[in-house]
């Protein structure tokens, strides 16, 4: 592309300056059906008592909302019919009031407000100047946390803005609250929900646009930038036409028009734009220039680049260290060194001392094309007029040794700095340590700081926390041992917070010896021990199962003078419950309060799961009211738990009452919760109950997870259902969920149940194609099939496949080969 001719004729007027697809701004409103009906046919409409108007009115004029007054409004009117009166209203009422008002209403009342009420809400709070309301209320609105009458759900934001258009054009002496309405859609769309992109806030500029109406120009610079900063270039083409057609065209816009432009490669038409501001006198910055270059040098135009560095110099724009910087950078990134160089001696010519950044630009160019050695001629360069090398200079030469695997060339560097009297210090050796970890060259980070160590150097604890923990990652606990004892012997022996992280990866692991070898050269040293250290090792042994050695630890930590906390108690109670001990269990759970420590959730959490599990259920029912009783703040696992315990058992109607309870305390069934249930009621046949609490799932905001499909599956596998399977899978595929390795089990179960084994064998080699691994008990699901089926050859030889799959029978394997295949043999002799 030749822009040579463009970048140095006079400036012209282009009315179409860009090539770009042709834009259908209406499109949107066209697939957008607008609600119809929306206000109160005739045949329903009323005359008010004027009493009973003079209430309404009274009670949103009032500065405070008076709540008694509410019911008896609501009690009188339709959501239709309280449209009509609040708009009729409008202009008397107060924005704060009608804000509590609508909140209490839709909280205590449950009140479906229609779209257009809320709407006005928002032009009344805009008016007001209460900006912050009326931004949570749409985003409440929006995430459909009210009560609302929507028309269209799935284009909720669509309907939302038609509405405020309608209001807008239909209140053309209060137009300024219209503006005001728009710019909130923008922002909120653009920023509270910008997980979905930018297609809400996009559908509803297109939308005013396709009326003819837009948001102030500071939202479109706003949504303009936006897209250009999370490279949405093509919607952000699209953005700026429409904005040409509302507005005279500022600096700031057609910078940030250029910019997108330039990083989407289409630097024509950014140098088009350029003409047509210079044709329109809006005189371009810096950064408009900037972009085009920067956008030239992208594409390899460097000729270009100077002509519009040249033409800056004309129009009166200085080029400034930004300019030359983007020259260097590019001509090094295509090994264009020499020419690199003339532009770095013209920018010192004109006056301008390199920085930091332009000299680590060219060294970084110099490593990127592993050139080192050219690129610490630089360094010298720079470290030479004063300025020091920092984490950039340093991770950039050592990416050019690593591009070349030169890592001694590298420790030597490190060296040759230390000899010529450079200062590196802890944080520069941080930064070049963690990139290596971040890396996986753990043993290069180890021998730099066993080099810190040598030379007295004392690395900080961050620094070693983060390498103990890569190291211990990586399954090197040796080597984090190792240095731990090194960094004692160096007379830099290591804190108790970076102590504990290496005590809680050994105990992570089981390596139990060696933590409580850490642990006894700690106490040797005379270093400070604390009662997060006993902690860690508590909760090691307590996952190991070593019950009396995590007790011996407690006993250990009081003779030291460290009290056990609530924590240690947590940690011990949990490990006996694990192991169905609850008569020791509780006797902690006693001296815990004689100790004067406070029972947390977490404690009681603990004991009713422990006493659920050991088939106690009473005591759990028991410690449960008692936690109540103590005021403390309940939670979902709790109620979980003991919901789980009545599913067990098939009390379901207790389990629901539980639920309720929940609620009525302000705990939020989730997920769990809701699986839980669905597999109570599976449990016990009822399955058309278990699907209703998949819509009131979704009613709620949950989405049913793979755990809650499974559940209602194994309910029609035990009732011989089968081909009901199917349409479940089939449901799980529409929201994108995929069967796990218990819901093939569980299937697989159905159908030997039924004695379809070729059913069941298709499922288990379909599960090991999509790479899910059968585990044991899959296998003895089939082996007992098999059994049950007299197919004793397939039985075995379903045994040989575990092993080659390296999955080991167990106890239930041979068991069901013992028993079941003798019976089986007597049977086919018999035949």
């Amino acid at each position: 592309m030749d822009l040579r001719k463009r970048l140095i004729s006079k400036p012209h007027p282009i009315i179409y300056f860009f090539k770009c697809p042709p834009i259908c701004t209406t499109s949107v409103s066209q697939s957008y059906q607008k609600p119809i009906n929306q206000e109160v046919p005739k045949q329903q409409r009323f005359e008010l008592d004027q009493r009973f108007l003079e209430l309404v009115i009274s009670v949103f004029s009032n500065p405070c909302l008076d709540s008694s007054k509410c019911k008896d409004i609501l009690t009188h009117l339709s959501p239709h019919q309280f449209d009509n009166v609040f708009y009729d209203i409008r202009l008397s009422v107060n924005a704060m009031t009608s804000l509590k008002f609508f909140y209490f209403s839709a909280k205590s009342c449950r009140f479906r407000f229609t779209v257009r009420s809320y709407c006005l809400l928002l032009r009344l709070l805009i008016g007001s100047g209460f900006f912050g309301a009326a931004r949570l209320l749409l985003i409440r609105l929006y995430d459909w946390k009210l009560p609302v009458l929507f028309y269209n759900p799935s284009d909720r934001h669509l309907e939302i803005a038609a509405t405020l258009i309608d209001l807008h054009l239909g209140m053309s002496s209060e137009c300024g609250m219209g503006v005001g309405t728009f710019d909130l859609l923008i922002h909120v769309y653009g920023t509270q929900f910008r997980e979905k992109g930018f297609g809400l806030a996009l559908d509803v500029f297109r939308l005013l646009a396709s009326k003819g109406l837009f948001p102030s120009q500071k939202t479109c610079s706003f949504l303009l930038s936006s897209l250009v900063k999370e490279n949405e270039l093509e919607k952000s083409y699209e953005v700026f036409e429409i904005v040409c057609r509302g507005f005279t065209l500022d600096v700031y816009l057609c910078s940030t028009a250029v910019n997108a432009f330039c990083k989407g490669g289409r630097v024509e038409d950014a140098v088009n734009l350029l003409s047509k501001m210079e044709g329109m006198g809006v005189s371009p910055n810096a950064f408009t220039y900037n972009s085009i270059i920067h956008g030239l040098c992208r594409i390899g135009s460097f000729e270009e680049a100077m002509l519009l560095k040249k033409k800056m110099l004309e129009n009166n724009v200085s080029p400034n260290l930004v300019t030359y910087s983007v020259l260097i950078n590019g001509l090094m990134k295509v090994q264009k060194f020499e020419e690199a160089n003339c532009v770095l001696k013209e920018m010192t010519g004109k006056g301008f001392l390199p920085n930091l950044v332009i000299y680590n630009t060219l060294i970084g160019g110099y490593c990127r094309m592993g050139n080192v050695n050219e690129a610490l001629k630089v360094r010298d360069e720079m470290m030479s007029k004063g300025f020091r090398p920092n984490s950039v200079t340093l991770n950039s030469l050592f990416q050019g040794f690593s591009k070349s695997n030169q890592w001694d060339k590298a420790e030597n560097l490190l060296e040759g700095m230390l000899t010529d009297g450079l200062s590196i210090n802890v944080g520069t050796f941080s930064t070049i340590i963690h990139w290596l970890c971040e890396n996986s060259k753990h043993d290069s980070a180890l021998r730099l700081t066993r080099e810190m160590l040598l030379r007295g150097i004392k690395p900080n604890d961050g620094l070693l926390t983060s390498l103990l923990g890569g190291l211990c990652k990586e399954n090197k606990h040796s080597d984090a041992i190792e240095l731990w004892y090194r960094l004692l012997e160096s007379g830099f022996a290591a804190n108790t917070i970076t102590t504990n992280a290496l005590i809680l990866k050994l105990c992570e692991v089981g390596n139990m010896t060696e933590a409580v070898g850490v642990l006894k050269k700690m106490m040797e040293r005379g270093i400070q021990l604390d009662r997060r250290t006993y902690n860690t090792l508590i909760f090691g042994c307590c996952k190991g199962g070593k019950l009396e050695e995590a007790l011996e630890l407690r006993k250990e930590m009081i003779k030291i003078g460290i009290l056990p906390n609530t924590t240690t108690y947590n940690l011990l109670i949990h490990g006996l419950c694990n192991l169905g001990k609850m008569d020791e269990a509780l006797v902690l759970w006693n001296e815990c309060k004689l100790e004067g420590l406070s029972l947390d959730i977490y404690t009681y959490g603990i004991m009713i799961d422990g006493y659920c599990k050991a088939d106690k259920l009473d005591e759990g029912i028991h410690l449960f009211s008692e936690l109540v009783r103590q005021n403390i703040r309940l939670n979902s696992v709790v109620y979980n738990t003991l919901i789980k315990a009545y599913c067990l058992k098939g009390d379901t109607t207790r389990a629901f009452k539980l639920r309720d309870d929940m609620r009525n305390k302000g705990i939020k069934p989730n997920v769990s919760t809701y699986s839980i249930l669905i597999h109570g009621m599976c449990n016990i046949g009822n399955i058309e109950d278990a699907k209703v609490l998949f819509s009131e799932m979704r009613n709620e905001g949950l989405l049913p997870n793979v755990v809650c499909y499974t559940a209602l599956i194994g309910g029609y596998c035990k009732l011989g259902e089968m081909d009901k399977v199917k349409s479940v899978l089939q449901e799980m595929s529409l929201y994108d969920l995929k069967p796990n390795k218990i819901t093939y089990t569980v299937m697989i179960a159905g159908y030997c149940k039924l004695a379809d084994m070729k059913a069941a064998a298709n499922l288990l080699e379909e599960m090991i194609k999509k790479g899910i691994n059968p585990d044991a008990v899959t296998y003895n699901t089939m082996t007992n099939g098999f059994c049950k089926d007299r197919m004793v050859e397939e039985a075995f030889d379903l045994c040989g496949r575990m092993s080659q799959e390296g999955v080991s029978p167990d106890d239930i394997s041979y068991t069901t080969l013992i028993n079941d295949l003798p019976r089986t043999s007597i049977v086919k002799d018999q035949e």
